[in-house]
């Protein structure tokens, strides 16, 4: 059994609630764009993940179990890396693959660069009031 020492329950149940909602979005997005799908999830996750970083949570304007639900949680189940590398085996080309590959690593990059620059952007305009 895995022992976990300090984690309190207020923080499980957040991952959990906020992952049930990650998850469900992502699901509901590969509906209806498939394969698109994951590289939207993990664009749009990219700079979630990178403004709620630099914005949310280093201003601490969230109690520590409401981020951690929504960075670990929603976020963390809303993109999906094992569902990306599934979709880049099944393209029919290696053009199509290294495509799908370079816009997913370069897009994600380009997407959490942005959310950074805007947190920070934003975290200084909030500190001036």
């Amino acid at each position: 059994m895995i022992e976990v020492q300090n984690v309190k329950l207020g923080t499980l149940i957040s991952v959990f609630f906020f992952g049930m909602i990650g998850g469900t979005l992502r699901y509901l997005l590969s509906l209806k764009l498939a394969s698109t799908g994951t590289i939207l999830v993990n664009l749009i996750g990219s700079f979630c993940l990178a403004f709620l970083t630099y914005y949310v949570i280093e201003r601490q304007k969230l109690p520590a179990w409401l981020s951690t639900g929504l960075g670990t949680g929603m976020v963390g189940a809303f993109t999906t890396f094992s569902t990306f590398t599934v979709d880049i085996l099944g393209l029919s080309t290696f053009t199509d693959a290294t495509f799908y590959l370079l816009i997913s690593v370069v897009g994600g990059f380009l997407l959490a660069y942005t959310g950074m620059i805007l947190g920070i952007k934003l975290g200084k305009v909030g500190d001036r009031r």
